[in-house]
């Protein structure tokens, strides 16, 4: 098991050659972001991780792209400006009624006639604008209130409560992972990097596997901060454990020609990730630490 951690934290931390991710303040940043907390139950008047309700989540969201909106449904559906069904982009917010006379219901369009929202029933999950038996007929309209192709833009002034952002993955967090895991001894540095002060507080971490031979850096940098996506994990996972087998899947962001395909057709075939609801793998998502222990977990 040890050799297994060796192979697989080596690969993790050497890998340079996958693309990059997204970056920030455009729409798949903010799909990307809307699926971190995919799950999270319902709560009625909810603005936390803790639980959201509709307009608490779409309010969270956005204000993790550095974008202001109102925290109540009605207010949301009165800003911005007024969207064609026809005419609808990543990123613009959907409205519904579902309890008969008035707006009811937000959700944040996400592409391909699918929406993001913190239902009453399943909590945060994906569903369809135009279903036919339930959103379709309850459809009211749609504004976009921010154009992620600009910079930053704050759409409507209003106090909000501070929230703790997600924890992604880091370079820096799986290198102290790898030091507990295989009992690693620190030693003296003979490596260093120039992104890494002696008071970082892994230093000491990085330079035990550094001593150990598992990764060399890139360019003289550790790049501590980095993340994962989900892909980029896939084509980790499979060479540093040599998973064998392929299942034919058919995500709906994942074409036969891309990259990650056959990792990720591996992954499945030994149930180690499989894709979402909706029918998507969510190639750029950045993994989260919860994500990753329940990975590491299933190859246990």
């Amino acid at each position: 098991m040890k050799r297994l951690f060796m192979l697989f934290f080596a690969s993790l931390l050497l890998l340079t050659s996958v693309p990059a991710m997204a970056s920030a303040n455009s729409p798949t940043s903010l799909v990307s972001t809307a699926r971190t907390y995919m799950g999270t139950p319902y709560s009625y008047g909810g603005t936390t991780t803790s639980g959201f309700d509709c307009s608490g989540y779409t309010q969270f969201v956005f204000k993790k792209q550095g974008i202001t909106i109102p925290r109540d449904t009605t207010k949301q559906y009165a800003m911005g400006t007024s969207v064609k069904k026809s005419d609808l982009e990543t990123g613009d917010l959907v409205f519904f009624n579902t309890i008969g006379n008035r707006v009811s219901h937000v959700g944040i369009y996400i592409g391909s006639n699918r929406f993001i929202h913190a239902s009453t029933s399943k909590g945060v999950m994906i569903s369809k604008v135009n279903d036919p038996a339930y959103w379709g007929k309850r459809y009211l309209g749609a504004r976009r209130v921010a154009n992620f192709n600009q910079e930053k833009t704050v759409a409507f002034e209003e106090p909000t409560v501070s929230e703790n952002a997600p924890t992604y993955v880091t370079r820096a967090k799986i290198a102290e992972t790898l030091v507990k895991e295989l009992g690693l001894e620190p030693g003296n540095a003979s490596t260093t990097f120039s992104d890494v002060a002696a008071n970082h507080p892994q230093y000491d971490a990085i330079m035990t596997v550094a001593n150990a031979g598992l990764f060399s850096g890139n360019e003289g940098k550790f790049n501590p901060d980095d993340s994962l996506t989900r892909a980029q994990l896939a084509k980790v996972l499979v060479e540093a454990f040599e998973l064998k087998g392929s299942a034919t899947t058919s995500y709906s962001d994942v074409p036969a020609d891309h990259w990650a395909n056959e990792y990720i057709n591996i992954l499945a075939y030994n149930h180690i990730a499989s894709g979402y609801e909706d029918g998507s793998f969510g190639l750029n998502d950045k993994l989260t630490e919860k994500q990753f222990q329940k990975i590491l977990d299933r190859l246990h």
